[in-house]
């Protein structure tokens, strides 16, 4: 097979989620979706072994990758990615590249260049100086920033719930929710809940639907608090363009910002307010397709 034409192989591997695809010419080779559980990328070793193996259940027996993309989750700066693809390349003679998740947007929308802007689970935005250097803002964790991200969502709607206690309300709906979601039986319980959480950003991250429905029944602190997530959004495109990072497209993917329209409209909203020559383009293929488009330009 591999005689007649190059096998490229793409791989997004998400927080969650990855997915490898392997294609040859324009024939699908491979569509493969699995579980994230084990991907360890601030160990280079293991995270290559962990790659390795995904493409070995994955492919075909008896072929061999001619080049290679990835696009992980909490490869955070350009050495680790770096580091990664090194010891990638003991696995497969091959060319290969390693780049945060993030970066597979702009290519898989089919863009030479822009800004990859995720709120899923967590929040971070990257683009590229002029020179081609890659640069990322945001994605700082549940505990201490992923503004607009589920996690992050919930944490800032805990504090509004707090604030209102403090002023002596009545728990309104965003309250109600969030307390029936933890299961706890007031509104102080809900920082008990919050910090013996054993993962705090998936176990945080997965009460955000109670900040819309709260919002769609009216509570006025839950449409704040996603407002705010929208305004948090946009000031990290707004950070890359202080930077001198080219801003014109900004490629928007993750599975809160896409799901729930009352934030993507509040982060358009705002994005137009802080950078007016910005356009945000709601990702429609998956970021694998740009981990297969950066696989390609390898060759």
């Amino acid at each position: 097979m591999q005689d007649t034409a190059p096998l490229v192989v793409g791989i997004d591997v998400g927080g969650t989620k990855t997915q490898l695809r392997a294609l040859v010419g324009d024939t699908l080779v491979a569509d493969h979706v699995r579980s994230s559980s084990g991907w360890r990328p601030h160990d280079p070793v293991a995270a290559a072994g962990w790659l390795a193996a995904l493409a070995a259940d994955a492919l075909p027996a008896g072929t061999r990758p001619s080049s290679l993309a990835v696009g992980g989750h909490a490869c955070e700066t350009p050495r680790q990615c770096a580091q990664i693809r090194t010891a990638l390349q003991l696995h497969f003679d091959a060319p290969a590249l390693v780049v945060g998740d993030a970066e597979l947007l702009v290519p898989a929308a089919g863009l030479d260049k822009g800004v990859g802007l995720v709120a899923g689970t967590g929040s971070v935005a990257v683009g590229r100086f002029p020179d081609g250097t890659p640069v990322q803002v945001g994605g700082w964790g549940a505990l201490l920033g992923d503004e607009g991200g589920a996690a992050g969502l919930v944490r800032e709607a805990v504090r509004a719930v707090w604030g209102a206690h403090d002023r002596g309300e009545e728990p309104d709906a965003l309250a109600l929710g969030l307390l029936s979601g933890f299961d706890v039986p007031d509104v102080p319980a809900l920082g008990a809940a919050l910090e013996h959480a054993t993962a705090a950003s998936a176990d945080w991250g997965r009460h955000a639907p109670a900040v819309f429905v709260a919002a769609e029944a009216g509570s006025p602190l839950a449409r704040t608090v996603i407002a705010e997530a929208g305004r948090a959004l946009a000031a990290l495109v707004e950070r890359l363009a202080a930077r001198g990072v080219v801003v014109d497209d900004v490629v928007v993917a993750g599975s809160t910002v896409l799901a729930q329209p009352s934030l993507y409209d509040a982060f358009a909203s705002a994005l137009a307010d802080g950078v007016p020559t910005a356009r945000p383009r709601p990702l429609r293929a998956p970021p694998v397709d740009g981990a297969v488009a950066m696989a390609r330009s390898l060759l």
